[in-house]
């Protein structure tokens, strides 16, 4: 996965959850959900439109899975990979 793209998600989490201590999700292994608890289910319709606007793409309904909010990493490889479409 692209550095720059797993920071600038990170960002974006920070922003869209408004988590203050940017430690809880420093690490592309950092598990989503379950270990982040500003992310329910609105948060996560939230952040899908965070990051469409940011990397200035769509989420197709059909790619909204639980594996892709599974770690910052899933995450930050699913923005990778509607990058380079």
């Amino acid at each position: 996965m692209n550095t720059s793209t797993l920071e600038a998600v990170k960002d974006v989490i920070i922003e869209t959850l408004g988590i203050e201590d940017r430690g809880r999700i420093e690490a592309a292994s950092t598990p989503l959900f379950g270990n982040i608890p500003e992310l329910d289910s609105f948060a996560v319709l939230s952040l899908a439109a965070a990051l469409e606007q940011r990397f200035r793409f769509t989420i197709d309904d059909s790619d909204f899975t639980g594996e892709v909010f599974e770690t910052v990493g899933s995450l930050a490889r699913f923005v990778d990979s509607n990058l380079s479409h």
